[in-house]
């Protein structure tokens, strides 16, 4: 038995549904592994249900797995925007959150959230970011304004397999990317931080 292995053994269960969407996710999207995952969506789960958001917001749904968990912490009034910017993944998406306990909290949004969130006009409580790493400076700065005080964003992958300790190539976008946020966030007075070496790397924030 793996420590992996072990930890999955000592936590909640993934569950069903859950699980036949990470397994779809393997055999129908490219990069499956880009998925949350057991552990993760727990973690996110916990968060949310240790905030208490009421307007959450999520760059990045890929196959929905985070939302579907983030959605299962929500308490009653609450609800999920999340923004997935390749549309070539919308019926998968629609399909997934349509037929799940919680699809009436997530409301499936496609295109840039770049351009798209800063139209709503919304203050959000929880912002998880798992979208594009070359543009993680360009959504925390977009986020921060938009967030209560005393509100969280939580970025995934900010270890990038261990590519941050190392000088990226000119042409390692997606690691410049990276390794560019996390000094902004390091130094950044209007945010208290922590980064949890789980999976890849996620950064908790909360805004002062």
């Amino acid at each position: 038995m793996t420590l992996d292995e072990y930890i999955l053994g000592h936590i909640d269960a993934e569950g069903d549904y859950l699980h036949s969407l990470w397994r779809d996710t393997q055999l129908r999207l490219s990069y499956g592994q880009m998925a949350s995952g057991h552990l993760q969506g727990r973690v996110l789960k916990m968060l949310i249900e240790m905030v208490q958001p009421l307007k959450v917001l999520e760059l990045g749904t890929f196959s929905g797995y985070a939302a579907l968990c983030m959605a299962e912490g929500l308490r009653d009034g609450a609800e999920l925007h999340t923004f997935e910017i390749f549309d070539e993944n919308e019926d998968f998406l629609r399909k997934w959150i349509g037929g799940s306990p919680y699809h009436d909290k997530i409301h499936l949004h496609i295109g840039d959230a770049l351009e798209l969130v800063p139209r709503m006009g919304e203050q959000w409580d929880f912002a998880y970011v798992d979208a594009d790493k070359r543009e993680y400076v360009a959504y925390y700065e977009m986020l921060l304004p938009m967030m209560r005080p005393g509100g969280f964003i939580v970025a995934d992958n900010t270890l990038w397999y261990g590519h941050v300790l190392k000088e990226a190539r000119e042409s390692d976008l997606q690691t410049r990317g990276v390794q560019a946020f996390n000094d902004l966030v390091a130094t950044d007075p209007r945010v208290e931080k922590v980064i949890l070496p789980l999976r890849d790397g996620l950064t908790i924030i909360r805004v002062k």
